[in-house]
């Protein structure tokens, strides 16, 4: 699913929005390792952690150490205090999980601490046992684990906005809907012309039109509060935006 470009005339979002986004709970209690900050990166951590299971099996890992270590890192993250460490001049979550993963594998703690891998202390229940058979898809690329990590994320945030999108499209009774203009997020009304899915519709094409606009309109939308909620600030949001979109464009 290719990003579309988001309209740069658009309002910035106001800075008040960013003292509730999931990121900046995180950054905002990162002394104190608060309840409610640990909920907050455990839903970051839900949401990104293929990309990290990837990266880990393209640093040279089997895919049972990949797995080990997958648990292995979210227990050190969300049980030893890792908050505390974030470094809020890095506001980005992508960037604080990647940097995380490095120092983590540097470390070699699982090496060190081999007897407690898989001692049955599941934080965070990943489907594990399909995230190899997801691997094994991936097409060969030429990338470094870093970009090639950048480029997981990329599709992770792309399909948890799109499933979201479809979420509210359904909640409307308008699956079908959604379903004959979706293709018009990532291409132009030349993929398929306007008039044509009118017929399919049964709609007029100026209503289509109309349905277009509106479902880019609010994909643009759930696109930039999805990044939002993994970055510090309105700033990082249009740079955040930047990186996916070339990283996109390069996959």
């Amino acid at each position: 699913m290719a990003a579309t470009e988001t309209d740069s005339s658009a309002p910035a979002r106001p800075q008040a929005v960013f003292v509730t986004t999931i990121w900046t709970v995180v950054l905002a209690a990162a002394r104190s390792d608060t309840p409610r900050a640990q909920a907050a990166l455990e839903h970051l951590c839900q949401t990104y952690w293929y990309p990290l299971y990837a990266f880990i099996r393209r640093r040279g890992n089997s895919s049972e150490d990949a797995k080990d270590l997958t648990q292995a890192f979210f227990l050190s993250l969300l049980k030893g205090g890792s908050i505390g460490r974030a470094d809020q001049s890095r506001g980005r979550f992508r960037s604080f999980l990647l940097g995380a993963a490095n120092h983590f594998l540097a470390r070699e703690w699982a090496k060190e601490q081999a007897q407690k891998r898989g001692g049955g202390q599941q934080v965070l229940s990943l489907d594990l046992a399909a995230a190899e058979s997801r691997f094994a898809l991936e097409p060969a690329h030429p990338d470094t684990p870093d970009k090639a990590f950048d480029r997981e994320w990329a599709r992770i945030l792309l399909d948890t906005v799109l499933t979201r999108l479809e979420s509210e499209y359904r909640q409307e009774g308008k699956a079908g809907l959604f379903e004959a203009l979706k293709q018009t997020l990532a291409g132009t009304s030349e993929t398929q012309p306007h008039a044509v899915t009118a017929v399919q519709l049964k709609m007029n094409e100026g209503a289509v039109r109309v349905a277009v606009h509106r479902l880019r309109g609010r994909y643009r939308e759930l696109l930039r509060a999805e990044i939002a909620d993994t970055v510090a600030s309105p700033d990082e949001v249009k740079s955040e935006l930047r990186h996916l979109f070339k990283t996109i464009a390069n996959s």
